[in-house]
This record gives C-alpha cells, structure tokens and sequence, in this order.
C-alpha cells in the first residue's frame, strides 16, 4: 500500500519520466512521422534522383569546346598571387565577364588540380541545388505541392539539361540560375520586407558576377508586381532602381567583349535586326518542341535562316495568338501570364539582339524550362478539364478527383520518361571523341564541327583523319575568310605528320612483306 502522500506524487513523476525521453505510443508516432517526412520528403528525392541519373559525370573527361579556354589554359586559375585574383575579377575570359565563376574555378584547382571528375561533380551539385530551389520557388509561387514536383523534376531530369549539367564549361549557368532563384525567393512575394529587399539585391550582384544574363532579373521581378501582386507599375520600378542600375553597368561592361573576341559560329552576324527578329521567332517555337519532344539534341545547331519567310509567318501569326490569350486571361490567371511572359523575358539575352557566337543552344533552356512547362501544364489541364466537362455534364463532381488521380499517376511515367532521355544523351558528353562524332552524324555541314573534330583528332594521334575533315570543311562547308585562315593554319600542322605517319606505316608494310 501507498501512502496519501505516495500517491499524490505518482502523478507528477509521469512528467517527469517523459522529460527524460521515455515518450508515450502518441509522441512517438507523431516523432516517426515527422522524421519519415524529412527523409522522404521531396527536397530529397529530388536531390537522389538528380545523383542518380548524373553519377557517371564522375568519369567523364574535360572537352576541347571552352574548357581549355576556363581551364587547362586559364592561368588565373593557377595562382592566388594578388596580381592573379585582381584579373580574375576584371578581366573577360572566353568572351565572358564572370569573376565568380572563374573563382570557382580557382577554388576548384587548388582542391584537385586538372582531375575533371571534381569539376564535373561540382557541377552535378550546383544542379542538385538549383532543383530543390525551383521546388521551393514554384511552392512559393502557387502553393500547389504536386505541380512543384512535377517542375522541379522535369527541370532535375529534362535532357535538354545534359549541356549544362555535363560540361565544365557551362558552370556560369549553373551558378547564375543558384544566384537568380535565390533572389527571385526573395523578391517574388506580393508583400516584402526590407530585408527580403536586401537579400534579394545581394543575390542579383552575385548572380551578375556568374553570368551576364542575370540582367533579366529585374524585369521578371516588375512583371510579378504588376501582374500578379497587383501594384503600380512606379512602385514597383522604385523598388528596382539599384538592380537596374547594376545590371546597366553590367551590360555596358560586356558588350565589348562580346564584339570585339569572335568565335565559333559566326554566318548570323551579319544579318539586320530584323532578320534576326525573323529567324528568333522561329528558333522560339523550336526550342518549345524541344521541351515537348526532345530529340537530336547536339552541341551545336544550324537552324535554317534563310528561305523560310512562310515559317516567319506562321511562327510570328502562332505567336501572336499566344500574346492574345496571355493578354486576355491576365486578370483571371495572372500567374499563368506572368509565367509565359518570364519565359520569353529568361530569352532575350539569347536572342543576338547583342552578337553571340552561336544562334542556338540547349543551355539556353536551362532555367526558362521551368515556366514554360508551368504555362503548357496550366494549358493542358485546362484544356482537358474543359473537354472532360463537355462529354460528362452530368457527373462533374467526381471529375476532381480523377484529376487528381491521374496527375499523381502520370508523374513518375513522365519524370521517368525523362530520366531515360537524358541517360540515353548523356554518354555523349563523356570526351571529345563521343561529343564531335556525334555532332558530326547530326551537323556535318558546320564547319567548326568538322573543326573540332579534326582537333580531336590530332590529339588523338591521327592526323590523316585531322586533314580529311578539313578537306571536308573546305570542299562542303562554305567556310568564311577567318574559318579559312584557321583551317590552312591547322593543315599546315597536321598533313606533314600525316605524311611521316603514311611514310611509316609503308616502310612497316615493305618490311613484313
């Protein structure tokens, strides 16, 4: 038996059992489900998807397409001497101003030296990070989980993605993109606070130190508050004065190097602005099959410019519809607009209205994948919803959960589908050999494919092969003066060793004969 006083202090040592970790079955089932949450949340999931697919970047090789340029024969990499780091942050490297990718690079090189498997890891990383930002961003935005899923996965594992995951070379794009979602988590809200302000202008500055590109950051930024938060255009440029202004000095700054160091192809620079506007409208519907279809992706592309005035019309008539639609649903679905004008918006950088050395690329989809997927999503569901309701009107309040039966089937099909793709594209990527052999099957008639290809060659011991795929570009690739000059100089290298090779090779033959 207990005494009065034994059984008044029964009840107050259960407490104080559970404060020393012995919970009861409820605690515990709540502490199971939270820690089951965290381990398979979808953050993680992405992040495991993303390694799965991209683990064999481990293995592969640097390429002879800008990664001399950033890497093997970037002194500024080499050496953190004050003298070194001063130019890493003022000077232009391949064209480009972007000191904190070069950093990067620096950082990279003092870690493991010129083994590509760090690299190339580094950058699977970057884009691990870039998905679960995407994931948070399109949650913020819409607040719908399932639809930010499906985003950030396609974005993790779209093979249109493989450039910019495979290749060194295009680290700037990765580390720009961390840059512009961190910022853009900062600044896409319908209310901000100052220090979301500030946040999201020190983002920007890193952003415009990766990439030029960045500079569209901005303009994103004033469409949501117009469109979206519903606030007066004044206001909203007020808030954005210091971010325009940077980005100005930004585009001022680069624009020289772009102009003045010329490179890889150049047959669009001398078309007019409005040729170019032509040919863009194009390019823009073709990039959107890519997203939809994305097959014979390369290295590089030679889209037609010339000759296509009826796919100008169509292209410009098509996009006018689309302008149309945007433009009439903009009160009733402004995300939906604000998504397909951010897209276009992500683009213009890419559009030549600066010259760049090539007219189309893969990397360029990087990021604007993600809101062009948002508006085709928003288009197909309503589309099917609305031709659903047509054949059963009588049985509308079951459609919902169909719906949501068969988006949450479709996900893994579709994200599965994607995954496939890029592990079927991304060998390609693995060393030179692969990447230009490739390029060679889908563009033969580039000449800085034949180009490349005879480099390859020549570093790979063959210098016969070298000099008939300059002869090639020659004879059938309508060279310039300056691709001419460039060839001549690297036949002038290759054919003698050629013919040493030949010579020997028939001294062997008369010898064992």
């Amino acid at each position: 038996m207990s005494t009065p006083m034994e059984k008044n202090a029964l009840p107050a040592a259960a407490p104080s059992m559970r404060a020393l970790g012995t919970p009861d079955s409820d605690s515990l089932r709540s502490c199971l489900k939270r820690f089951a949450s965290r381990v398979v949340s979808p953050e993680v999931l992405l992040v495991l998807m993303v390694a799965a697919v991209y683990w064999p970047v481990a293995t592969f090789q640097f390429l002879n397409w800008d990664d001399p340029w950033y890497l093997t024969w970037n002194n500024l990499i080499k050496s953190w001497h004050p003298a070194s780091l001063y130019q890493v942050f003022t000077e232009p490297v391949a064209r480009n101003y972007a000191p904190l990718t070069i950093f990067s690079y620096l950082v990279e090189h003092t870690l493991w030296g010129l083994d590509p498997a760090g690299y190339h890891l580094t950058n699977v990383v970057i884009h691990a990070i870039n998905t679960v930002l995407v994931l948070r961003l399109v949650r913020q935005l819409t607040g719908h989980a399932l639809l930010s899923v499906v985003l950030a996965g396609l974005f993790a594992l779209h093979p249109v993605q493989v450039e910019s995951v495979a290749w060194i070379s295009s680290r700037k794009t990765l580390l720009s993109t961390t840059m512009m979602l961190a910022s853009f988590e900062c600044w896409l809200r319908p209310c901000r606070t100052d220090r979301q302000e500030g946040w999201g202008l020190l983002w920007l500055l890193l952003g415009l130190l990766c990439k030029a590109s960045v500079v569209v950051v901005p303009p994103i930024v004033i469409a949501y508050d117009v469109l979206v938060a519903r606030k007066r255009l004044s206001a909203s440029l007020a808030r954005q004065v210091f971010p325009i202004f940077f980005c100005t000095l930004l585009i001022l700054g680069t624009m020289q190097a772009q102009v003045t160091i010329i490179g890889g192809l150049r047959g669009h620079l001398g078309m007019s602005k409005l040729q170019l506007f032509g040919v863009n409208l194009t390019l823009l519907w073709r990039y959107v099959w890519m997203l939809i279809w994305p097959d014979r992706l390369c290295v590089l592309y030679d889209p037609p410019t010339q000759g296509i005035g009826h796919l100008i019309a169509l292209s410009g008539l098509a996009w006018t519809v689309v302008v149309a639609i945007c433009w009439r649903i903009r009160h009733c679905a402004p995300l939906i607009t604000w998504a397909a004008l951010s897209a276009f918006l992500l683009m213009v950088p890419m559009l030549n209205l600066f010259p760049l050395t090539t007219l189309m690329n893969d990397r360029y989809l990087y990021l604007t994948c993600v809101p062009v997927f948002g508006v085709l999503f928003a288009g197909l569901s309503q589309l099917l919803q609305a031709v659903t309701r047509l054949l059963f009107r009588s049985n509308e309040t079951w459609l919902p959960n169909v719906w949501n039966v068969a988006a949450a089937g479709a996900v893994p099909v579709l994200l599965a589908s994607a995954a496939w793709g890029t592990l079927n594209y991304l060998p390609t990527w693995r060393d030179p050999v692969l990447l230009w052999s490739h390029a060679r099957d889908e563009v033969p008639q580039l000449v800085t494919v034949q180009v490349q290809w005879a480099l390859t060659m020549e570093e790979a011991g063959h210098p016969a092969e070298a000099a008939a795929a300059l002869h090639t570009a020659l004879r059938h690739g309508h060279p310039d003066e300056a691709d001419r000059q460039r060839i001549r100089k690297i036949l002038d290298r290759v054919e003698p060793q050629s013919r040493q090779t030949s010579t020997r090779l028939q001294s062997l033959l008369r010898t064992s004969g």
